[in-house]
């Protein structure tokens, strides 16, 4: 039963970590496409840095998901036992 409350709480703490890791990484490549374009001459919009949302935001909800299963089984096993 405690199994379920511990994997819940270490996806809801990987997907916060998972936000955070996104937030760096995009502004990272924001800026250094930013630079690419005033200095080398880069062709391509900077915008194209928020691509990188994609993957994190797929992960991100892939971890809310399962956090929200584990949840529900632990809330399950507990009234079972009741």
């Amino acid at each position: 039963m405690k199994r379920y409350k511990w994997l819940s709480r270490f996806f809801i703490l990987f997907a916060v970590l998972l936000s955070d890791l996104m937030c760096a990484v995009v502004a990272y490549s924001y800026c250094n496409m930013r630079w690419c374009i005033e200095v080398q001459g880069a062709s391509a919009p900077a915008s194209i840095a928020f691509l990188w949302v994609i993957p994190y935001a797929i992960g991100i909800l892939l971890c809310l998901a399962l956090a929200i299963k584990f949840h529900r089984k632990q809330k399950e096993k507990s009234k079972e036992t009741k």
